[in-house]
């Protein structure tokens, strides 16, 4: 059995397409923007990072996933966080490392292939 049947199987989440209609992990097709951890993906309200809040990223230090990686997916193109957003997260030791949503996917699959302690908050491509 192949690593990422496995992962399925497990009922962890894999990022299988991303494109201007959404994404879709694990068979479910999302068209805003998610919150994909390990064992679970979250839709959030929003489409831009302009958009975000601290509040929305509130899940990475709730639960049983610790997290200690955000990928962020920015859309079709690299941007750096808000200032407030980088502080919050680096105050609760999650490293944020920003990139387009495409690499985001991935570099997210990969990482949590090698059960690193990941999550990835993807932007849509508009």
């Amino acid at each position: 059995m192949s690593a990422l049947k496995r992962m399925e199987s497990e009922g962890r989440q894999l990022i299988n397409g991303y494109g201007a209609g959404g994404f879709r992990i694990s068979g479910v097709t999302y068209a805003r923007a998610v919150l994909v951890f390990p064992k679970r993906a979250i839709e959030l309200d929003v489409q831009t990072l302009e958009e975000l809040t601290i509040d929305h990223l509130h899940p990475l230090v709730e639960g049983d996933e610790k997290t200690e990686i955000l990928l962020v997916g920015c859309g079709k193109r690299l941007q750096f966080l808000p200032e407030h957003l980088q502080t919050g997260l680096s105050m609760v030791g999650i490293a944020a490392d920003p990139m387009d949503s495409g690499a985001a996917a991935r570099t997210y699959n990969m990482l949590m292939m090698e059960d690193r302690r990941v999550a990835a908050l993807l932007l849509p491509v508009l």
